[in-house]
């Protein structure tokens, strides 16, 4: 079996940030573009730091409006220059905290649209090798921003989710449609033993292969709080085994 290691977006002003990146491996901060300010990336970074954390930037579109949840359309040098700035600013304060920053995360629309959109694609590529080549990028399993990513020479990290359906071809399938997210906490479980293996079953019940090097987890309410333990303690007796 794999070892998945476990990550949660952090930094976003719900309460439960402290019991959420107790059980995490990484933590991937808000840092200005759909939530967060220095404050919170400061007050952030610091109980990363005290749990062991690594550290992540989790830039987005600047649409704290949507929670950068909504697609925008921005010019190539504006969108760049905006996740250079996001990424630079928690990078500042982990510098000055005396942490170091590990890895990049999108968020929201901009994590999904750029898995599969080259030029959006490209955009955030080249914030992360402005900022620090050496910064691992973590993606969407199975998409071609991966690739992407690592012909331009930056390292990677391959992100699969407990409570999203997929499609045969490896795809999340669209929030819009039902059955989308996994709500039974027994059939949640059961995809992360599967996802353990490399494997999965998708939506319409074919069998596929998936690779994944870190699993999100939500921890955004009691219930979700609650779930994301569970997926702790199981991957703790698989590591044990």
């Amino acid at each position: 079996m794999s070892s998945l290691q476990l990550n949660a977006d952090v930094g976003e002003g719900y309460p439960f940030d402290a019991d959420i990146i107790a059980l995490v491996d990484a933590a991937n901060i808000a840092c200005g573009g759909h939530a967060g300010d220095s404050n919170s990336m400061r007050a952030t970074v610091k109980l990363a730091i005290a749990n062991g954390c690594l550290i992540g930037a989790h830039p987005s579109f600047p649409d704290k409006a949507n929670f950068g949840r909504q697609p925008m359309r921005m010019e190539a040098i504006a969108l760049t220059t905006s996740l250079i700035d996001q990424i630079q600013a928690l990078k500042q304060i982990c510098d000055e905290e005396g942490a170091t920053m590990f890895h990049v995360k999108p968020h929201g629309a901009l994590y999904n649209q750029a898995a599969f959109d080259k030029e959006l694609a490209s955009c955030l590529i080249e914030a992360i090798q402005a900022v620090d080549a050496k910064l691992v990028l973590m993606g969407l399993a199975a998409s071609p921003l991966l690739q992407w990513a690592r012909e331009a020479g930056l390292r990677v990290q391959a992100e699969a989710f407990a409570d999203r359906r997929y499609e045969a071809d490896a795809t999340l399938v669209s929030r819009q449609q039902p059955g989308a997210v996994i709500h039974n906490q027994a059939e949640a479980l059961a995809q992360v033993q599967a996802l353990m293996s490399g494997s999965l079953t998708s939506i319409d019940g074919a069998r596929l292969r998936l690779r994944a090097d870190t699993l999100c987890l939500h921890g955004d309410n009691p219930e979700a709080l609650q779930f994301a333990r569970r997926i702790r303690a199981l991957l703790e007796t698989s590591h044990a085994d």
